[in-house]
């Protein structure tokens, strides 16, 4: 693989590897640090890479399995610990940004669906490429996507409910 070909094919990539990548370690040193280990590795490996079908995909599950390794480092479990309390008691602040509101409902679902909502509704992939990258059944993908969204809309509901009920106080 040319470095041009390179450049057309695996490092197009990085926006949407850095964005899946802070989704897992909540710091943007960190996911940049992610992605950069990745393209490293990628151009190491470059002559390997053509065997790869899907790219993308290869790159998306590379970064979660990246980001799943460092988190498992003491350092970094007590750094997200802190980042999740962090936000937790920023979530509890009264903000008047809907926008923000929705992320931190989509910060607080489970990992499972947390990652599947991101890919189906930020980064706009279908379904059997989300089952791809996170090596679960379509189905399963499915079911996550509808329960993710299922817990965001009663979190805008209950706001919503609640914002009303403040106002005609």
């Amino acid at each position: 693989m040319t470095q041009e070909t390179f450049k057309n094919t695996v490092f197009i990539l990085k926006d949407e590897m850095y964005r899946f990548a802070k989704r897992f370690v909540m710091s943007s040193d960190e996911a940049e640090d992610v992605v950069q280990d990745l393209m490293m590795k990628f151009w190491q490996k470059r002559d390997e890479l053509e065997q790869f079908g899907n790219l993308k995909s290869y790159a998306l599950k590379s970064v979660r399995n990246e980001c799943l390794n460092r988190l498992k480092h003491h350092d970094v479990k007590i750094g997200f610990a802190d980042m999740q309390l962090h936000r937790s008691e920023l979530y509890s602040m009264e903000v008047d940004n809907l926008k923000e509101h929705i992320i931190g409902f989509i910060n607080q679902l489970p990992e499972k669906q947390k990652m599947v909502i991101h890919l189906k509704d930020v980064e706009d992939y279908d379904v059997s490429e989300i089952s791809e990258m996170l090596e679960m059944e379509e189905n399963a993908v499915r079911v996550n996507l509808m329960r993710a969204r299922q817990k965001v809309k009663e979190q805008i509901s209950q706001l919503m409910s609640y914002e009303k009920r403040s106002i005609t106080r």
